[in-house]
């Protein structure tokens, strides 16, 4: 979900691995590191471009744990298929590791797969010392496909980084950027706002906002975010994401997600007109 910090604690088994693999030296360490033990280059030296009939979706938490990777599983539960979400993230920082309910394996790219419901999951398999290190996708396995990538880093570092995931978020189709109901959460959507102004219009950019629903927030927190939260408010490119409790202690897991959340996920997708009318149970 996420700017690299996990909304879930990762389990012991998969951290172990992570160790074991940077005890081995079976990750890599930068864009001036050429190959690392497996033989591959780094991302920075590879290009991505979505196929022709593709959609894509960049999902970026403007700060950690505001709930990002739930809100780009809840879009992929609430579109039509065929649908992935890739989740761009170092593997110790995963949101995703138990959301699956069939896991697929590795794919000799090094993106461990998994399904749920219709929804394609794939994320790292390694320790990532950086957003270029990020691997390139795999190719779309259908004409038209709808591509969400939870980028799991913070905008500045990102669009500061020569890479393929920056490209692939300026030239998103749409830009959904995830934060709370809280004065810091708005001041950072704020900054996010800030920054992805010189790739994209305001009216390209939905602020998905968890907590409580906005007729509710405390007085004065809709200015706390400046004027380029207030514009987005009142220019209504805001989508309200409900707290739900269980979601808050135990993180994504094999359990439905909420039918509320993918409820206000759909309006996510109503603009490119890529939802269903079908989703899971609460």
């Amino acid at each position: 979900m996420s700017t690299q910090t996990s909304n879930r604690p990762v389990g012991v088994d998969e951290l172990k691995r992570a160790w074991d693999a940077v005890n081995a030296g079976e990750f890599r360490t930068g864009p001036g590191a050429g190959k690392g033990p497996r033989g591959r280059g780094t991302a920075a030296a590879d290009n991505w471009s979505p196929a022709a009939g593709e959609h894509t979706i960049a999902v970026i938490g403007c700060a950690g744990s505001v709930g990002a990777s739930t809100v780009a599983l809840a879009t992929g539960l609430a579109a039509a298929s065929p649908v992935r979400v890739i989740e761009c993230c170092s593997v110790t920082a995963s949101g995703l590791a138990a959301a699956s309910t069939a896991e697929l394996g590795l794919h000799p790219t090094d993106w461990r797969q998994g399904k749920r419901d219709h929804v394609l999951l794939e994320r790292a398999s390694e320790v990532l010392a950086g957003v270029d290190e990020v691997p390139r996708p795999i190719d779309a396995e259908h004409d038209t496909q709808l591509t969400i990538l939870d980028v799991g880093w913070e905008a500045g570092q990102l669009l500061a980084t020569d890479c393929w995931l920056a490209e692939a978020v300026r030239t998103a189709d749409q830009v959904v950027l995830v934060t709370t109901a809280t004065v810091p959460g708005l001041r950072r959507a704020s900054v996010a706002l800030e920054l992805l102004a010189n790739h994209w219009q305001p009216e390209q950019i939905t602020l998905a906002v968890r907590g409580p629903r906005r007729k509710k927030w405390p007085r004065g927190l809709e200015h706390a975010g400046g004027p380029a939260v207030r514009r987005a408010l009142v220019a209504d490119r805001c989508v309200e994401i409900p707290e739900d409790r269980e979601l808050a202690v135990n993180g994504l897991d094999s359990r439905p997600v909420p039918a509320p959340l993918i409820s206000a996920a759909r309006q996510l997708l109503e603009p490119a007109h890529l939802s269903t009318d079908t989703s899971e149970s609460a």
